[in-house]
């Protein structure tokens, strides 16, 4: 397996996180975004949105963070981690899209103001950030893990963003049930640490 990605993407670590977890072997390769190669033909072969990571697999190419996760879950037939019940499939995909959605807008964009200089209005995704916290604050009252009672992909899909949430001026430290999640997160075996930006970069 080839995953391409990048060191700072979230979405990136995101998929190298899971197949760390689950031990699958696998190639890092990194994407020059700097330079502009996920804008070039080969790399629009491979996912015309232009967009880290990629995953390719003995001819099989699958874009999107998410949709890695399901379908590394799937391939290794890891029910724990995806399960086939319905309560429970439905219970990860809430997450998933979560992680597509508020955390897309909300702490991973603050990020993206930071780390990549991106022109959105700092004080409106960091409101964002703080309201999906509070939300995750609240649900985690109660559970270790976002949509069950072991790990799941909700959980991988949810964790890359909201732990760099600071290096976009988001606050954690008043959301001790979030951060109690992220240290269990970060407690897994083969947990794969997402790699702090440089500083000088996050400003």
């Amino acid at each position: 397996m080839k995953l391409y990605h990048h060191p700072l993407s979230g979405h990136a670590h995101r998929a190298a996180l899971f197949a760390s977890l689950l031990g699958i072997p696998h190639d890092l390769v990194e994407v020059d975004m700097a330079a502009g190669a996920h804008k070039r033909p080969e790399f629009l072969a491979l996912n015309p949105f232009g967009q880290v990571p990629v995953l390719e697999d003995d001819g099989v190419v699958i874009a999107d963070s998410n949709a890695i996760l399901v379908y590394l879950a799937k391939k290794t037939g890891r029910t724990d981690w995806l399960p086939e019940e319905p309560q429970a499939a439905a219970a990860g995909q809430r997450w998933l899209s979560v992680a597509a959605g508020e955390v897309a807008y909300g702490p991973a964009a603050a990020r993206l103001i930071t780390v990549f200089g991106a022109k959105f209005n700092a004080d409106e995704v960091i409101g964002r950030a703080h309201t999906l916290l509070g939300r995750l604050e609240a649900h985690l009252k109660d559970t270790d893990w976002l949509a069950g009672a072991q790990p799941t992909i909700a959980d991988v899909a949810i964790y890359s963003y909201v732990a760099r949430a600071p290096e976009g001026n988001v606050d954690l430290s008043g959301y001790p049930n979030v951060n109690a999640f992220l240290r269990r997160v970060e407690a897994l075996p083969s947990f794969r640490p997402f790699m702090q930006t440089p500083i000088g970069l996050a400003a």
